[in-house]
């Protein structure tokens, strides 16, 4: 096991974990909420080290990421456990995984950050994204691999719940490129329908430092699931915050749910829900709404919130079409913050 960082030693050998937003204080012999940092004698220890649960060369687009490094492919890793228990985790077979230290040595491969750095440079890989799970619980792992990656001129990306604390971000935020969050829903009674979680609101303060601290590329995405987070007025609220707080030009991800584990008594979001919502972002100022998990929907394709052509045209994961590869606009030279 490798001692953790960011946390605290309180009384009767237990300690604070300071990483994420739960705080967890755990007792000796015990684990926090995410079950991967384990408190032996006084000390906190991360199970996780270089254990790989998912490892593949994916399209940025696939993050989704749609306005940063656009058409490039990324080295993804994942791990096991997360700190949320979402009620419809597509990935719950490594989110869920209850480990102990053998048993995630003999189910992951063992993937070190120098063997990671290689592996993207010799794949023809733009950059390195922690995704699948939750990155934030193997932090160590994380940081070691993206200094790695930054010294080789590889980009980095968290595909992340947003549950990291600002201690956390200003540890790996100098080596950290793209932020790419779900916020899930804009309430508290919203979120608790989906996932168990702390202040909901400190994921918020959390995507704010990324982007105004760290100069992190932001992307949203809100899984939209009936009768749970698809209320219209709490949508608008989002999209307000969003303009307000990160910037109109911020991407917006309005993806379909599909019935899955906890939630597979609810039916399939209907297209003309996720179509309502993208019209309410773009009433409420946002440049750039999308529409995913629609394969061959036309908000997929990004337009130019100026002359309203389509500069980038998608079908699924693959680019047909670039107009805007000079992160301007190829026929009225609109910024379009999009990073080349």
């Amino acid at each position: 096991m490798e001692e953790a960082l960011l946390y605290e030693k309180l009384q009767e050998n237990k300690v604070r974990c300071n990483l994420c937003n739960f705080h967890c204080v755990i007792p000796e012999s015990k684990t926090g909420f995410c079950k991967v940092r384990f408190n032996k004698g006084g000390i906190l220890y991360t199970l996780l080290n270089s254990y790989v649960s998912s490892v593949a060369l994916d399209p940025i687009e696939k993050k989704p990421l749609f306005h940063f490094y656009p058409g490039s492919m990324a080295l993804s890793l994942g791990t096991w456990g997360c700190n949320f228990r979402c009620r419809g985790c597509q990935n719950y077979n490594i989110s869920r995984f209850i480990p102990n230290e053998d048993k995630i040595a003999s189910s992951s491969q063992n993937i070190t950050p120098e063997m990671a750095v290689k592996m993207a440079l010799s794949y023809g890989a733009r950059g390195i994204a922690w995704t699948y799970n939750e990155p934030t619980i193997w932090f160590e792992y994380t940081l070691a691999t993206a200094k790695l990656a930054k010294a080789a001129h590889l980009y980095t990306v968290y595909v992340t719940n947003g549950s990291m604390t600002t201690e956390g971000l200003d540890v790996i935020g100098p080596y950290l490129d793209a932020f790419r969050v779900d916020i899930k829903a804009f309430s508290e009674e919203s979120y608790k329908k989906i996932t168990t979680i702390f202040d909901w609101k400190k994921i918020l303060e959390t995507t704010i430092y990324a982007k105004t601290r760290w100069n992190m590329h932001v992307e949203i995405v809100t899984n939209v699931i009936p009768t749970i987070n698809d209320n219209l007025n709490e949508m608008r609220e989002l999209a307000n915050w969003m303009r307000n707080n990160i910037g109109k030009n911020t991407p917006w991800h309005i993806t379909r749910f599909y019935p899955y584990l906890g939630l597979a008594n609810l039916p399939p979001t209907p297209v003309e829900t996720l179509e309502r919502i993208r019209d309410i972002g773009v009433e409420e100022g946002l440049s750039f709404v999308y529409i995913g998990n629609v394969l061959g929907h036309p908000y997929e394709d990004t337009y130019c919130p100026k002359c309203k052509r389509r500069i980038i045209k998608r079908n699924g994961f693959e680019i047909i079409e670039n107009h805007g590869l000079s992160g301007k606009c190829d026929f009225c030279g609109e910024e379009l913050e999009i990073v080349e």
